[in-house]
């Protein structure tokens, strides 16, 4: 071994004493495991690479190759030195004949024992053990390299975990059952999902009574929460009834008013019971059973008590105030679409009145007419909500509480949304101020110190000032979220018509018209938005101005240089959950660059390791974002956006608002997020009764409009 420990001396002059011990140490023990220089330079070559900067991989791997070339055929013995003399070789004075030096040993008697008369035997014995146990490890080498890609987990084999402190009074009085109490309280608790933690030391109260809205950046586990809470992984008084409006309501044959009132369980169980007896007082002789009748007498009370027979009206009007008609409402819950289950779902949860509701982005599937109407009907809500929502308006107009999840923790503040705005601003200033002035005064302290550290006269006050300066606490930055920021592609402008519809009439069926006589058009400077009721025909009308769709009568006219991006609704869900961002584009607009791929996403908040992960893994806004970078691949001129809030949190929102003002194509938008509209569009298409027309006034007018209707219907 002292062969290979001089060549790494010789190569790496400047290398560490303890380095060279570890490599000549690993070069001695296990010598027989290295199969080639491959293996060689596995084991040792990046620690070479790092301990000298000047050398490349290709040197590296050459010295290895030497390295090898010793521990295989033993010349550890023959290194020439610098000189050029042989240290350990000794050079024969003439050449060696062997053939002559065999003839002269076939004389001796003890020939047979001659190494230069010994033949190999012409048998090949192979250890076939050995041999498979090679091949094996080969075949293990080749897998590993070319399987390069590391297995991923997918969300689903991933798992929520969390951990939380509890009072003893608390524990006492729930065990007890005396405890009447109905304000929540989660304290120091841990959430993680996987390996990645999402809050730590957190704490969250609520009050009985208040309506608190939960905002927080995409994919810091707001969602997660509320699983937890309805689920039971985080503890609260066992008496406090809580209901998560998660999933859709199962299709089947019962109506949708039945569905909502059969929330109400001790009422149905009423009904139930009330039926039985009477049958079988009906049935029997009059005055045969007096507990019959003792026991149905009860039920009418009590029947009477929660005003039994209002249960049906005000069912229906919480599913009329979520678009559900008269004929609706006794349809069978089997024949709605998965989005107006939801809408179900929402209802039965509204009416079954919960002490705690947990409201996930209700507006998401809701038009403007069913949003205005959740407004007003949760402000009289007279128990606990926590809602997640990213609608600003909508948090103004319900939220008497802000919860707000960032850094690993929970802050709360009063007031609706704007409140907490003006407060966390304020905050954040007077944090920064605060932080400033104490850099301000160590940096005051540090200059006395450094100025006079070696004056013996100034010692005692110089350490002094030392014992302070390591008494002050530790001094940390303000923590500022990272600022949102989206980019469109620019384009260039072309001449109008850009795009318009003339006297178009479309339907599937002749019965049943969708649209008679639309006459609309859009420029290279429209921002205009869709609205009008689910059902009215807005995703219909999109497909038309896209060309998807063909008119049954009238015609499309669109610029021949058009090129338009579409984001759908449904864009997310249409991703490939299996693979990353990088790959989700290079599948699908192959023929370029990682890199070119990488700042694309990049455009859209989609960078780092981020860009690496999973689809299924991220986010819901996250996916959004990739799904906005597909759609401006194509660097479309013109945009038509079917609702692409759904999933962006408020900063996002934000920051769409603002690239689309800068945006220089022209754009059509259906969204029901009011601050969007306001901030983005100058013009207002209304879809309903089987038209599209441009409604003077704007969304003002629009809400005025719908509000007026409601008032009218009594919803």
């Amino acid at each position: 071994m002292s062969a290979c420990k001089e060549l790494l001396s010789r190569a790496f002059p400047n290398i560490d004493k303890e380095i060279t011990d570890y490599v000549n140490g690993l070069l001695e023990d296990a010598k027989d495991d290295f199969e080639s220089a491959e293996d060689l330079f596995d084991a040792v070559g990046v620690m070479l690479l790092q301990s000298d900067g000047d050398k490349s991989e290709d040197d590296i791997r050459e010295i290895c190759e030497r390295l090898h070339s010793f521990l295989n055929f033993g010349l550890n013995n023959k290194i020439v030195s610098e000189n050029g003399e042989n240290k350990h070789s000794r050079i024969l004075d003439a050449p060696v004949h062997l053939g002559s030096m065999a003839e002269a040993y076939e004389k001796l008697s003890d020939a047979n024992n001659s190494i230069w008369l010994k033949k190999k035997e012409n048998d090949l014995k192979v250890d076939k053990k050995k041999l498979e146990k090679a091949q094996a490890q080969r075949q293990k080498k080749l897998d590993k390299r070319v399987d390069t890609v590391p297995e991923i987990k997918t969300p689903e084999s991933m798992l929520a975990t969390a951990s939380q402190q509890f009072n003893r009074k608390d524990t006492k009085m729930d065990a007890s059952g005396n405890n009447r109490n109905y304000d929540v309280r989660i304290e120091d608790f841990d959430v993680a999902f996987g390996e990645r933690v999402l809050l730590t030391g957190a704490s969250i109260y609520l009050m009985a009574g208040r309506r608190y809205g939960f905002i927080g950046r995409n994919g810091l586990g707001k969602t997660t929460l509320l699983k937890m809470i309805a689920g039971g992984q985080l503890k609260i008084p066992s008496h406090i009834s809580v209901l998560h409006v998660e999933q859709e309501v199962t299709g089947d044959d019962t109506q949708a008013l039945q569905s909502v009132l059969e929330c109400d369980t001790k009422r149905e169980s009423l009904l139930h019971e009330e039926k039985e007896i009477a049958a079988k007082l009906n049935s029997s002789s009059p005055g045969s059973d007096k507990d019959m009748s003792s026991r149905l007498h009860e039920i009418y009370k009590e029947l009477e008590e929660m005003e039994a027979e209002k249960a049906p009206a005000r069912a229906g009007v919480i599913l009329a105030g979520l678009g559900f008609s008269a004929e609706g409402q006794t349809r069978p819950t089997r024949e709605f679409s998965g989005g107006w289950r939801m809408r179900l779902a929402l209802a039965r949860a509204l009416f079954s009145k919960p002490d705690l509701l947990l409201l996930d982005e209700p507006t998401n599937m809701l038009d403007m007419k069913a949003i205005i109407w959740l407004e007003n009907y949760l402000q009289k809500w007279p128990k606990t909500i926590l809602v997640v929502s990213h609608d600003r308006l909508f948090l103004n107009a319900v939220s008497t509480d802000i919860v707000h999840l960032h850094s690993q923790k929970i802050d709360s503040y009063r007031g609706n949304y704007e409140a907490f705005y003006k407060t966390r601003s304020e905050r954040m200033k007077s944090q920064q101020r605060e932080y400033e002035a104490q850099k301000q005064y160590r940096d005051h302290i540090q200059i006395f110190i450094d100025r006079f550290r070696y004056n013996a006269n100034r010692a005692s006050q110089v350490q002094s000032k030392l014992k302070l300066l390591e008494k002050l606490p530790p001094l940390k930055p303000v923590e500022k979220e990272i600022e949102s920021v989206l980019r469109f592609p620019q384009c260039e402008k072309l001449s109008p018509p850009i795009l318009q519809l003339d006297e178009v009439y479309f339907y599937y069926s002749k019965d049943n018209p969708i649209f008679c006589n639309i006459c609309v058009n859009a420029s290279m400077d429209s921002r205009i938005c869709i609205v009008g009721e689910n059902g009215a025909g807005k995703t219909t009308l999109l497909k038309i101005l896209l060309g998807d769709l063909s008119p049954v009568k009238g015609v499309r006219h669109a610029h021949r240089s058009l090129r338009i991006g579409y984001f759908s609704q449904h864009h997310v869900d249409q991703l490939d959950m299996s693979v990353n961002s990088v790959e989700l584009l290079a599948t699908r607009f192959p023929g370029k660059t990682s890199e070119m791929y990488r700042g694309q996403l990049g455009y859209y908040g989609v960078s780092g390791e981020l860009a690496l992960r999973p689809v299924s893994s991220l986010s819901g806004g996250q996916k959004s974002r990739v799904a906005f970078a597909v759609m401006s691949m194509t660097n479309p001129n013109f945009f038509i956006l079917d609702e692409p809030t759904n999933h962006l949190d408020m900063e996002t929102i934000e920051a769409l608002g603002d690239a689309l003002n800068k945006f220089q194509g022209g754009v059509v938008l259906v969204s029901h997020d009011e601050r969007l509209i306001r901030k983005v569009c100058n013009e207002l298409w209304v879809v309903a009764n089987k038209t599209c027309i441009s409604l003077e006034g704007g969304f003002d007018e629009y809400k005025n409009q719908v509000e007026v209707e409601l008032q009218e219907k009594g919803i």
